[in-house]
């Protein structure tokens, strides 16, 4: 079987599906590796690694003409149109597709006949960890949001003990400790901050320890904290506006504040509103790595530098792409985990859907949206099984 990489056709996006370490270990699994020319050069990579790990360089058109299997970092937006034009009903195609925000996209793809495999519903179960692309990323942006904050702040975040007199160490504040959260928390202590954080649930009080952070705990109560995914759970308008009454002077002590909470296909909830803001002190530094979904704090505006009163808020947007190396060695490592599972070590297909990270993940198949998570945010009838539109007949 052939594995296409072609090169990510976003401006912005700098990391690549592949690196030359996973075709190496690829090729042991009789898997040829077709690669753009220039896939990878964003990311630290040059045709010449991937020529000497065993790959051959092609042209983008011999790639989906000629791959059985299309490996992306974005298979969405902008670039799903020139993928659904290219792509064939044979052929699969795994990248990240925003499915639950837009599951339009697996109506897109059905529209082609080829398999679309959506990389953020891959389950929070432990067999599938190796593949979790979500926490990889997560992990660079907690890991990237500290350096951005301590970059724009106007202190530096250990205490130091000098001749001119003893600096006070900055005080670092991580709201939500999901992945992205326990890194921020763990990257602003090595670099000498008091660091607290806060999450709403329970079981986060033993992780922001384990990381050398403070739980900050406030008196409110919340059913239903946790997803079976393990996010945290949307809450009521009334128990966000508690929240927020009872961060206020939580945040008005704080010098950096990262905040990091996402709802998977919802808005982010606001847990920073305007008259928060104003309590903080000036010089106080807002990382919302929530800003892609709509924001954390209320001022926040994607990709821009907000000052309001003294306090700056920054809204990022694809963090992970700031450190392309290391996010795409992470990236390409999940997609080879996922590779194995679906490729047998004699280079067959096994699309088996009795799999549970096979049946969640793939989002379109033989013409059909599969997924029932999809199609119920579709609208669309549950999915008559016959010989024809069961994912199992393959």
């Amino acid at each position: 079987m052939k594995l296409g990489l072609p090169k990510e056709s976003y401006a912005s996006e700098s990391r690549v599906a592949i690196i030359p370490a996973n075709v190496t270990r690829l090729l042991k699994i009789n898997l040829q590796v077709l690669v753009e020319s220039g896939a990878g050069i964003n990311a630290g990579f040059t045709d010449e690694d991937y020529v000497q790990a065993g790959a051959t360089i092609v042209s983008r058109e011999q790639i989906f003409s000629d791959a059985d299997i299309i490996t992306l970092v974005n298979a969405k937006d902008e670039q799903l149109n020139e993928i659904k034009s290219k792509l064939k009903p044979q052929q699969i195609v795994i990248g990240m597709m925003d499915p639950l925000a837009h599951p339009e996209y697996a109506q897109t793809f059905a529209e082609t006949g080829a398999t679309a495999i959506a990389l953020e519903l891959v389950p929070r179960i432990t067999r599938a960890q190796s593949m979790d692309i979500l926490s990889s990323m997560a992990t660079i942006a907690g890991y990237k949001a500290v350096l951005l904050a301590a970059h724009k702040a106007p202190r530096l975040f250990p205490m130091m003990m000098t001749a001119a007199g003893t600096l006070k160490p900055a005080r670092a504040f991580i709201m939500g400790v999901g992945v992205a959260g326990l890194q921020a928390c763990a990257t602003a202590k090595r670099l000498g901050a008091v660091v607290e954080a806060y999450d709403i649930r329970p079981a986060a009080r033993e992780q922001i320890i384990s990381v050398g952070a403070k739980p900050v705990e406030l008196d409110l109560e919340a059913e239903n904290t946790e997803t079976k995914g393990g996010y945290a759970a949307e809450q009521s308008d009334d128990f966000l506006k508690r929240q927020q009454q009872a961060m206020a002077n939580v945040l008005a002590q704080q010098d950096i504040v990262i905040t990091t909470a996402a709802i998977p296909g919802r808005k982010a909830p606001i847990l920073i509103t305007k008259e928060m803001v104003d309590g903080m002190k000036n010089g106080t530094i807002i990382v919302d790595l929530a800003a892609e979904t709509g924001g954390n704090c209320e001022l926040t505006e994607l990709d821009k530098e907000v000052v309001y009163k003294g306090v700056t808020i920054l809204g990022p947007s694809n963090v992970p792409g700031t450190a392309a190396n290391h996010a795409s060695q992470m990236y390409g490592t999940n997609i080879e985990n996922l590779l194995k599972l679906l490729v047998s070590k004699e280079g067959e297909l096994n699309l088996d859907f009795e799999d549970e990270i096979i049946r969640d993940t793939v989002v379109a198949h033989k013409g059909e949206v599969v997924s029932t998570r999809l199609r119920e945010l579709l609208s669309l009838p549950a999915l008559e099984v016959t010989s024809e539109t069961s994912p199992e007949a393959k």
